[in-house]
């Protein structure tokens, strides 16, 4: 029970006499219930009795008659809880309509007493009606979807402003347009609409309540401000009980994010992974940005690239020159094909250009009148001001508050709303769009880039959280082979679920490192080498660079979050992208690679493992990866030879489409 108020009545006209109003005094109570918030209203003589809970039929899935629970057919005994929790597996569904009644009385129980409980979840919301100020009891009505309203509850004891801020922690409420009175109340999930807010001025319940419901917000908010009382909370009172069950803080990662698999212990069809000797990492050493001359050198007379795989394996070892960025971001992003010649890249950005001021035009060209009939073109909108004015202003691209950079900014994110309506604005793309605005200096190419990227990140943004809970499990298993006596460490602080990388994950370190080193780490990253999911090895080695410190230091979980945190704009950004590298020959040089590793690698497995120079051992196992991404960290660069081998020839066969 999240909120509860006595003192609220309903003010029925169930006597003979019809002006004259019967005051039903009642408890009112929000309840959260698994992923369900319930809103629970029933008179006080009652509060114990589920039998006159007013629910919908097992079956129902739009408006029904209200009803009364079946009474219990066993009597409650002393083990009964005196709850209505024992009835809430009997509600699915909470659009109610008042059933009619021939002789026009209320729904009476044999006592005579009215009976008006009634519960609904706030998934099935559409608006609430307040009072006017000053207009006597402070009171709301309840109107659900299909237009149902439920009788107005009047608050005698105290007002409703307390309800509204409880209820807005679940739904996003906004006023109408037409009645300042009326709220109305976006269907959206909370976790991808709320915008950034500072999430701990408030008491530590609400905290913890935010992070479990979302974690979105929660996690692109300030860690680094946690403190004591917040992991304090989840314990007992009692000091000389402080351990909790080493699977109480899974239980609760695993509400926040449902499909979120953390293993406490070995289960039937999972590959267990045992300590494995991955050797020692090797030492590994990084060149010079990429010149632009290098990058001419690489480019026919007709502006084609001649050797991929050469040139990338180039900007991986080194990243580019800031004066490439503009041009080779681009062919990293796929919106130019690698293939593809200069005359054929002219007119493709011709037709990107109208393309884009198309879908541009759509949302110029909506009205005030219009966009306040479009609920979710308005959120939208109202979601990418709040983030846009949050922007990095350390760049002087985007300094000042009528800066150009801003405005392109907010642009190119309403216009790719009009490009993937569904997906729309969520919260942390503005971060993924800043760099790639900044280094295109072109609203066009800023925008087709950003799509480009989009479709990599895609899944970090959808409802479900897809993208998320498989790259936290994919984390999980990558760091038990790397380091097991560290994962068992952070198990045993409640921290082996890696939320605090979640961040990380989101909007790919954005928030980590320095504006000019993003940039460095992203372009490696695009090159997709050495071996897929390169980012989780860079997780893996920030981790691993930590340990030592955290270790040592005995650090909690609240230590271990806030540590984390910190280390925000402190991480050299080439020693990780070293030691990254050097963890994934590490792992592509182990005879013994699990297959969840592999996969997660993309290291394709077969019969036999490769030893010497025979190409096998002992075990029969094998392990193989892409030629050109595992010689990208284990032999030396080679010259480009001019020419354009015929095995990229055959790749480009395809004709020219942007990726």
């Amino acid at each position: 029970v999240v909120y509860e108020q006595e003192g609220v009545f309903i003010h029925s006209s169930c006597g003979k006499n019809d002006d004259q109003d019967s005051l039903i005094s009642g408890i009112l109570r929000v309840i959260e219930k698994e992923n369900e918030v319930v809103v629970d209203w029933r008179p006080l003589d009652d509060t114990l009795d589920t039998s006159n809970i007013l629910c919908a039929g097992k079956d129902s899935s739009s408006v029904v008659e209200w009803t009364q629970t079946p009474k219990e057919k066993c009597s409650r005994g002393a083990d009964r809880p005196s709850s209505y929790e024992a009835e809430w597996d009997m509600v699915t569904t909470v659009s109610f309509k008042k059933k009619h009644h021939s002789n026009g009385d209320a729904t009476t129980h044999a006592n005579g007493e009215s009976k008006w409980s009634f519960l609904f979840s706030l998934t099935d919301l559409k608006s609430i009606k307040q009072n006017k100020e000053g207009m006597g009891w402070s009171y709301l009505v309840f109107c659900l979807k299909d237009d149902v309203k439920l009788p107005a509850l009047h608050f005698h004891h105290g007002d409703s402003k307390l309800l509204i801020k409880c209820l807005e922690k679940h739904v996003v409420l906004n006023e109408s347009p037409q009645d300042k009175r009326i709220l109305l109340v976006n269907s959206q999930n909370k976790s991808l609409s709320q915008s950034f807010e500072n999430l701990f001025d408030e008491p530590s319940y609400g905290l913890l309540q935010k992070l479990k419901k979302d974690p979105y917000t929660v996690t692109m908010g300030r860690f680094s401000k946690v403190t004591n009382y917040i992991f304090d909370s989840f314990r007992l009172s009692d000091p000389s009980s402080q351990r909790r069950p080493p699977s109480e803080m899974t239980d609760f990662l695993n509400d926040a994010i449902p499909g979120l698999k953390i293993n406490q212990q070995e289960e039937p069809g999972f590959e267990v992974i045992t300590r494995i000797d991955l050797g020692k990492q090797p030492e590994v050493s990084r060149r010079e940005p990429v010149s632009a001359e290098e990058w001419a050198k690489n480019m026919d007379s007709e502006g084609r690239i001649l050797n991929v795989d050469y040139i990338k394996r180039l900007i991986f070892k080194g990243g580019l020159c800031h004066t490439l960025r503009k041009e080779a971001w681009k062919f990293l992003l796929g919106y130019f094909p690698w293939n593809s010649t200069k005359e054929e890249r002219a007119n493709l950005q011709k037709r990107k250009t109208d393309e884009y001021f198309r879908m541009k035009l759509q949302w110029k060209s909506v009205s005030e009148e219009q966009e306040k009939r479009n609920s979710r073109l308005r959120d939208y909108r109202s979601l990418i001001e709040k983030d846009v004015n949050r922007t990095d202003r350390t760049n002087k691209f985007y300094e000042g508050e009528d800066n150009p950079g801003l405005i392109l900014l907010h642009d190119i994110l309403m216009t790719y709303c009009m490009y993937d309506f569904d997906l729309g604005y969520v919260q942390g793309m503005s971060d993924l769009l800043s760099p790639v605005l900044y280094v295109m200096e072109n609203e066009v190419d800023a925008f087709w880039c950003f799509v480009s990227y989009m479709d990599q990140m895609h899944q970090n943004f959808e409802e479900q959280m897809q993208g998320m809970k498989t790259q936290l499990i994919q984390l999980s298993t990558l760091l038990r082979l790397l380091d097991s006596g560290f994962c068992s460490y952070l198990e045993s602080q409640d921290s082996g679920y890696l939320y605090f990388c979640f961040r990380w994950l989101l909007i790919r370190f954005k928030r980590e490192f320095s504006f000019q080193d993003i940039l460095r780490l992203w372009e490696v990253m695009w090159t997709e080498l050495p071996c897929q999911n390169f980012h989780l090895l860079l997780c893996c080695a920030i981790l691993e660079s930590e340990k030592q410190q955290i270790m040592d230091k005995h650090y909690g979980f609240n230590e271990i979050l806030k540590h984390i945190n910190e280390l925000s704009m402190k991480i050299d950004v080439e020693y990780i992208l070293c030691k990254a590298e050097a963890i994934s020959m590490q792992m592509m040089n182990c005879k013994e690679l699990p297959q969840a590793v592999s996969e997660i690698l993309g290291i394709e497995s077969s019969s036999v493992t490769p030893d010497s120079d025979t190409g096998e051992d002992e075990s029969g196992a094998v392990l193989s990866c892409p030629t050109s991404l595992y010689q990208s960290i284990s032999t030396p660069v080679i010259a480009a030879n001019g020419t354009r081998d015929s095995t990229q020839q055959m790749s480009e066969t395809q004709g020219l489409t942007p990726a």
